[in-house]
């Protein structure tokens, strides 16, 4: 019997979504079952809320506005880094967010660059891909981020998004799922293992976004 967040426990959400009327749509769903929604357009402006929100968390105050230039793609602006990630490697090991949900596709910087910086400073956040294309996306998790992450195919019912971010088992059974991952992520995965471990993730999270 699966556990979940009853009513009177609001989750705390960051949403990355460049399509403005789909990130209103999860924002809507989610804050009728009471839960705080912060909504980011890009890969760069999620980057920003999530470690001003760690370092909110962890030190008391935000951080100072910054003006930066836009991020390559692959990786972090030194600014923001330097002045977030590493302060917070070896401080913080809780989440400022109970979950971060990533479009996989977004211009400057993708989800997959930014649940790898994300992953980095915090490893214990849990992280949702909404993607088209969930076989690529799990390929990806694997190679890049080293661990499977949890997967929404576009386009999706609101109603198992919802069900999904709320039910606490599933991001629990990933954690089993994980330790297999350990036996393929030093090799590139087969096509029989990213297939296996793809309908095992299903399993988890109950066939209701895939």
């Amino acid at each position: 019997m699966s556990i979940y967040y009853s009513d009177q426990h609001s989750m705390q959400v960051l949403i990355a979504e460049d399509d403005l009327d789909i990130a209103t749509l999860y924002k809507k769903a989610l804050e009728k079952r009471k839960h705080d929604v912060v909504i980011t357009s890009n890969g760069e402006d999620c980057l920003k809320k999530y470690l001003d929100a760690l370092h909110h968390m962890t030190f008391g105050v935000s951080l100072p506005t910054l003006s930066m230039p836009r991020m390559p793609a692959t990786r972090m602006d030194p600014a923001l880094s330097s002045t977030g990630s590493s302060a917070f490697r070896s401080v913080n090991k809780s989440a400022p967010f109970d979950v971060v949900i990533l479009d996989y596709s977004m211009p400057s910087i993708n989800g997959m660059d930014v649940a790898k910086e994300i992953l980095a400073i915090n490893s214990h956040q849990r992280v949702i891909f909404a993607s088209a294309y969930v076989k690529e996306t799990l390929e990806h998790s694997i190679k890049q981020l080293k661990q499977v992450v949890e997967l929404i195919q576009k386009p999706f019912e609101l109603s198992k998004l919802v069900d999904t971010i709320e039910d606490k088992e599933v991001y629990e059974d990933l954690r089993t799922l994980n330790i297999d991952v350990d036996l393929v992520k030093a090799a590139n995965p087969t096509h029989e293992q990213i297939i296996d471990l793809l309908e095992r993730l299903k399993r988890i999270q109950k066939y209701r976004t895939f």
